[in-house]
């Protein structure tokens, strides 16, 4: 691994020149009068005429573009120094509020008087990110699907309809194309140090989205458009981010030693790791996030470039390569299809770990959504960043050299390391499969506490009690076939689970599904059969979840128009097979969830298989996603066809029996 003290910069010599030189080399002066009106607007023109053009394509000339906006910035960074704040409040904080996000851009004013390195950095990734989505806002204004990248954003014909092509040009010069300065990659994705990012580009596009405000009013005074804000993502179910620890003052002054000796951490970036961990202590969570992101990208980049020998790609790629980012360290695989090394460092508990916060879908995608202005930074929550902090700590320790024992081993770190080993996916697709199934097994637990009318209530009344009779034998012959399917499947479920000749009662219980689940599988790079296989039993989990609630939302809403007397004799009918039905729809969906779990144990095995076996095994599933999507309609509240849905699980339970026999489950395709 190449040590920390030897790298000077992650910026390749082209865009260290273009960013820290390139705008200097002119030394001209720049009259703030000429390119500001009497009334404080931004003078558009006397800015887009510093835009250079390629005589080849009329293409925008990047670096002619860079050296003559050079000047401009510097005089645009000196006025704002020269204000007050009241002063600046007052001349442009109403230009802002287009941005959703005023307190952040005045926050960067508030920076820029002092222009400490580390802040400023700061303040531009997240002025970055506001002005990305608000943008975004902009574009919906003549469009329905917002472009993912910035990159596509800045060049569309919307924006340039909105605010006119030479302003893009001018913002395409900062930020959103790799040929100019692309100040927003550059930081959020780890290249730039602190001391590499001049302060007068920060000043610039502080003044640029004040001026995009002014043209932005005009257009919709025009248009009589209105312009409308996306919500922000709200993270629900905070508990299940919990990986680590609450960090406590104690923890995060030990990090503050482990960042200084740490061989994850580049001297260059250090300033950077040490405002991340202040920032958490004075409860500033997206700062200390936005913060430490782009340092954990580019400590996983030196160890990525280490471990598959590729040193040059530490640095930033030109504007016809790609820049080497999280996307590609995470994959199994190089470019060049050799096995990507970094996995193998890592683990698969970290890899797990990255993955979750920042890769799967169904997970908080922490990076893109900060960096893509999704969150509200003011209100981020505690518990999120506490396992950003709380698994950089980790990764510190584990990088770190021998000498640095005691602090490893401290007290209270190791809770950490051993947190961060045992880490099973959260997000995986097999892991929300997981979560469904228990939650499904919970919601069937709840019709045991479902009200029941009395027996002598029943009895009362005309044709009721025959109909409990004929049910109940119905329901008998479905429970027996049940049990059959139970003890084809018994040999393959854990030793002990069986305590009584009851199989029903002593086998479908919630006990065994919560083993099951614990069950440690892979989910680290699962093929693309596995996730198909997967997608199926989650969407059979789902329909048996919807049953479930529809089960007893229905039940007690007939048991209330019992007691009330408001039932006409057909719905009373309807009713006593309502509650003939559940005494086997209870097993027969507590059976499907034993057989979703029994799957996920080799789900892994069955897709290794030819691919005959595996597309015979997906239409089985199929199958049963049909029965559980009937069964979801059956029992609606508009349908109750409770006499169908004994018909429809008799002839599901004769398949899945015969099934059974000649051993296609794919427990049996496993073995």
């Amino acid at each position: 691994m190449a040590l920390p003290d030897s790298v000077t910069t992650c910026l390749s010599p082209p865009v260290h020149y273009a960013i820290c030189k390139l705008g200097f080399e002119k030394t001209d002066t720049c009259d703030i009068n000429y390119i500001l009106s009497g009334n404080g607007e931004v003078c558009w023109q006397a800015i887009t005429e510093h835009v250079c053009y390629l005589e080849s394509d009329q293409s925008v000339d990047y670096i002619k573009s860079i050296r003559l906006l050079g000047p401009v910035c510097e005089s645009v960074n000196l006025y704002f120094k020269s204000l007050t704040k009241e002063q600046f409040v007052l001349q442009y904080a109403s230009w802002f509020h287009w941005t959703n996000c005023t307190e952040v851009f005045l926050e960067v004013f508030d920076v820029l008087q002092y222009a400490q390195a580390t802040e400023v950095a700061l303040g531009l990734m997240k002025l970055t990110s506001c002005l990305e989505r608000a943008l975004g806002d902009v574009y919906l204004l003549k469009s329905n699907d917002c472009p993912f990248l910035l990159r596509d954003l800045l060049a569309s014909e919307q924006l340039a309809d909105v605010f006119g092509q030479a302003v893009m040009d001018v913002l395409r010069v900062f930020i959103g194309s790799p040929h100019g300065l692309n100040l927003r990659n550059v930081l959020w994705h780890g290249f730039a140090s602190p001391q590499e990012i001049p302060a007068k580009y920060c000043a610039m596009l502080l003044f640029l989205t004040a001026g995009l405000g002014q043209l932005l009013q005009t257009y919709l005074l025009q248009t009589e458009g209105v312009l409308v804000h996306r919500p922000y993502v709200i993270f629900i179910s905070l508990e299940e981010f919990d990986a680590f620890p609450d960090l406590n003052n104690e923890i995060l002054s030990i990090a503050e030693e482990l960042v200084k000796l740490s061989s994850f951490v580049l001297k260059i970036m250090l300033p950077f790791w040490i405002s991340a961990l202040t920032a958490f202590k004075q409860s500033r969570y997206a700062d200390s996030v936005i913060l430490l992101l782009p340092q954990l990208e580019v400590g996983l980049r030196l160890l990525f470039t280490t471990s598959n020998k590729c040193p040059n790609r530490l640095l930033t790629a030109e504007s016809s390569a790609l820049y080497t980012t999280f996307d590609e360290m995470l994959t199994k695989h190089l470019d060049n299809e050799e096995v990507n090394q970094l996995p193998v460092i890592l683990e698969e508990p970290a890899m797990d770990f990255l993955w979750d916060f920042l890769n799967h879908q169904e997970g908080p995608r922490i990076r893109d959504r900060l960096s893509h202005g999704e969150i509200n930074l003011e209100t981020f929550p505690r518990q999120l960043a506490n396992q950003i902090v709380g698994f950089a700590i980790t990764i510190l320790c584990r990088f770190s050299d021998e000498d640095m024992f005691s602090l490893k081993e401290h007290m209270v770190i190791k809770p950490l390391m051993n947190c961060a080993s045992c880490y099973r996916s959260r997000f995986h697709p097999i892991s929300r499969l997981k979560k469904q199934v228990l939650e499904c097994m919970e919601s069937i637990h709840l019709w045991a506490e479902l009200p029941t009318v009395p027996e002598e209530q029943v009895q009362k009344i005309k044709g009721l009690l025959f109909l409990r009779l004929e049910g109940n034998a119905e329901a008998d012959t479905l429970i027996s076939m049940i049990s059959e399917i139970i003890s084809q499947l018994q040999h393959y479920m854990p030793q002990n689970c069986c305590s009584s000749d009851d199989l029903i009662n002593s086998i479908l219980t919630e006990r065994l599904l919560v083993e099951l689940c614990d069950t440690r599988i892979c989910t680290l790079y699962s093929p693309r059969p596995v996730l198909e296989v997967v997608a199926v039993l989650r969407r059979i989990s789902a329909q048996c979840h919807q049953v479930s609630q529809q089960v007893i939302a229905g039940a007690g809403l007939r048991y209330t128009q019992w007691v009330k007397k408001t039932l006409r004799s057909r719905q009373r009918h309807n009713y006593r097979r309502m509650l003939n039905s559940i005494k086997f729809l209870s097993p027969v969906l507590r059976l499907i969830l034993l057989l979703i779990s029994l799957e996920l144990v080799s789900v892994h095995s069955v897709c290794k298989k030819n691919p005959f076996d595996y597309q015979q095994y997906l239409r089985f599933l199929k199958s049963v996603l049909q029965y559980t999507e009937n069964l979801v309609t059956y029992t609606s509240p508009e349908k109750n066809k409770w006499d169908e849905t004994m018909e429809l699980t008799k002839s599901t339970l004769i398949k899945l029996r015969k099934i059974c026999d000649r051993k296609l489950m794919l427990r049996h395709l496993a073995t």
